[in-house]
């Protein structure tokens, strides 16, 4: 079983709006090795302008834009963030996505990972016409939990049918290690303790995800220690920073900003 489960920064903040809601909803059992969570936003215009921040966390999602004028544009791919996106809405949305865990995402997305890098792909170029049908499914169905129970019947559909290279294996090896190791564990020790080369690791990671082990290392330790900070009672920055390799206040804020757009100050206040 995964140790790692991502979090996004609506989950750390408290937002009144009943114009904007973001919800996760846990998969069933047989499907949370490969799915981190499904989940669901909904925005109504109105007077106040929430952003809505998206981090990089190790994942990829099929996501269905429910307010789409054609399937062609309902579903798309977007595949690991390197870096933080904030996006505010000028009109209606509804969306439901799919979190696949990094480890398992090529059962589901059979696509160059250098294309699904920094810009959306539709889902119609992955799956082909299937995926303009199941879209019209999900668009018609009658509520989240239909929707999902939708998914989740595609989901181990593809489970069932597919065949994984050796080159996914090592992959899943590997990530569970950074995974197991918050992210802290350096390239030459994960290929150490896979028994493989260092090179032979970085070419599969640049295959499967379009990113190298060192950058996903990073994405995994900050996504671990922004839960650790989420979760502790403590209201040092410098401890749960020491905790995580940073040996400098400064250090630890560069990093954390350039994956969350804020310093940790600002997203948790209550903390010194």
């Amino acid at each position: 079983m995964d140790l790692f489960r991502p979090i996004q920064s609506p989950s750390l903040l408290h937002v009144p709006d009943s114009k904007y809601s973001y919800k996760e909803h846990q998969p069933s059992q047989r499907l949370r090795t490969y799915t981190a969570c499904y989940w669901t936003l909904d925005y109504h215009p109105g007077s106040q302008i929430i952003p809505h921040r998206i981090l990089p966390d190790g994942c990829l999602d099929i996501i269905f834009d429910l307010t789409a004028s054609t399937p062609e544009k309902g579903a798309f791919v977007t595949g690991l963030m390197t870096q933080f996106e904030v996006v505010n809405f000028s009109s209606r949305q509804h969306f439901l996505g799919i979190r696949f865990f990094s480890t398992h995402a090529q059962r589901f997305i059979k696509y160059p990972p250098e294309e699904l890098l920094g810009y959306p792909v539709s889902l119609e170029n992955v799956w082909g016409k299937d995926a303009l049908s199941f879209f019209q499914e999900i668009q018609e169905a009658e509520g989240t939990e239909e929707r999902i129970n939708k998914i989740e019947t595609k989901l181990m559909d593809m489970i069932n049918n597919t065949d994984i290279h050796s080159s996914s294996k090592l992959l899943e090896q590997s990530i569970q290690h950074i995974y197991s190791a918050n992210g802290m564990s350096s390239v030459q020790l994960l290929a150490k303790n896979l028994i493989q080369s260092e090179r032979n690791l970085r070419r599969i990671f640049n295959q499967e995800l379009g990113v190298s082990p060192k950058e996903f290392s990073r994405i995994i330790r900050f996504q671990s220690l922004l839960k650790d900070l989420h979760d502790s009672r403590s209201a040092d920055f410098m401890e749960t920073a020491l905790k995580y390799g940073y040996y400098d206040q400064a250090h630890f804020n560069h990093d954390f900003k350039s994956f969350y757009g804020l310093v940790p100050s600002a997203v948790f206040p209550s903390k010194k």
